[in-house]
C-alpha cells in the first residue's frame, strides 16, 4: 500500500474533508506539499493527506536521475511503471495499479470516517492519471478530481456519476500536451458529466502556483450538479391555478 509521508491535520477536532494527493512519476509526496499548503490554509479543517506511489521509480529520465528533479539522486516513486511504456501497454499498466490505488483511498476515508463524497483526489501528471482512471473505475470513490497536468488512458464511456472533475493544464506543456485535458473535458460533457478545463498559457508540466490558484478558485466557486438537484429536489413547491391559454383553452 501506498505510505503517507506528509499530513496536514486539524488542530483541533475531527477533519470533515479529506484530500488525498498523488505526485508524479519519479517524485515523492514532498513533491505536492506546496498544493497541501495551499488546501491546508484554505480548509483548516480538512485532513490534507500526501501520499507516496507504492514502488521505486525504475525509469532514468535524461537527466541521469531516477528522481526527476534534475539533479537529486534520491530515488523516486511511481503508481506504474513507464519503463518501454507504449498506447499498446499503458492501460493494462495502470489497471494492474488500480486495485492497490482504490484500496488505499477507502483505507484512509475509513480511518478518517469520511466518506466519498467529501472526499477529493488531487494528482499531477501520472498521480492524475491514477485519479482520473480510478474515478472511472471505482463508482463514490471521490466527490471531486483535481487533475494537474494529467490525462486519461483512453478516452472514458462513461462519466462518473456525482464526481466533479476539474482539469489544470499548462499550453506549453510537452510532456502531457494540454489537448489531453480539453479532450478529456469535452468528452466527460458529452457524457453528461460534471467537469471543469482550465488551460493556461505560458506554463509547462509542472504543479504551477497558477494553475494551484485556478483549482483553489474552483473549489470555492464551482456548484457541483449533485448540489444544484439536490436543491432543486428539496425547492418548496408553489401550487397556482393554471390559466386557460396553458391549457389550451
Amino acid at each position: 500500500m501506498s505510505t503517507t509521508a506528509l499530513a496536514h491535520l486539524p488542530r483541533e477536532g475531527p477533519p470533515d474533508l479529506l484530500y488525498l494527493l498523488f505526485h508524479g512519476v519519479g517524485a515523492t509526496a514532498d513533491n505536492m506539499a506546496p498544493l497541501a499548503q495551499r488546501l491546508a490554509h484554505e480548509y483548516p479543517q480538512a485532513a490534507v493527506i500526501c501520499l507516496n506511489g507504492p514502488e521505486p521509480c525504475d525509469t532514468v529520465f535524461d537527466d541521469g536521475t531516477r528522481s526527476g528533479t534534475g539533479g537529486d539522486h534520491t530515488i523516486g516513486r511511481q503508481w506504474f511503471s513507464i519503463r518501454l511504456i507504449s498506447d499498446a501497454n499503458r492501460a493494462q499498466r495502470v489497471a494492474a495499479a488500480l486495485p492497490l490505488f482504490i484500496a488505499t483511498v477507502r483505507t484512509l476515508q475509513a480511518r478518517f470516517g469520511i466518506g466519498w463524497e467529501r472526499t477529493a483526489l488531487a494528482g499531477f501528471s501520472q498521480g492524475a492519471i491514477m485519479a482520473l482512471e480510478a474515478v472511472q473505475a471505482e463508482p463514490q470513490l471521490a466527490g471531486r478530481v483535481l487533475a494537474f497536468s494529467g490525462r486519461h488512458v483512453d478516452a472514458p464511456t462513461h462519466a462518473p456519476a456525482d464526481t466533479t472533475v476539474h482539469l489544470f493544464h499548462g499550453i506549453d506543456d510537452t510532456v502531457i500536451p494540454y489537448r489531453a485535458s480539453v479532450d478529456s473535458a469535452q468528452c466527460l460533457m458529452a457524457l453528461g458529466g460534471d467537469v471543469t478545463a482550465d488551460v493556461l498559457p505560458g506554463l509547462g508540466h509542472a504543479l504551477h502556483t497558477e494553475l494551484m490558484d485556478k483549482a483553489i478558485g474552483q473549489l470555492r466557486t464551482f456548484l457541483p450538479k449533485k448540489v444544484w438537484r439536490q436543491a432543486m429536489s428539496e425547492a418548496p413547491v408553489i401550487p397556482r391555478a393554471a390559466s386557460s391559454e396553458e391549457l389550451g383553452g
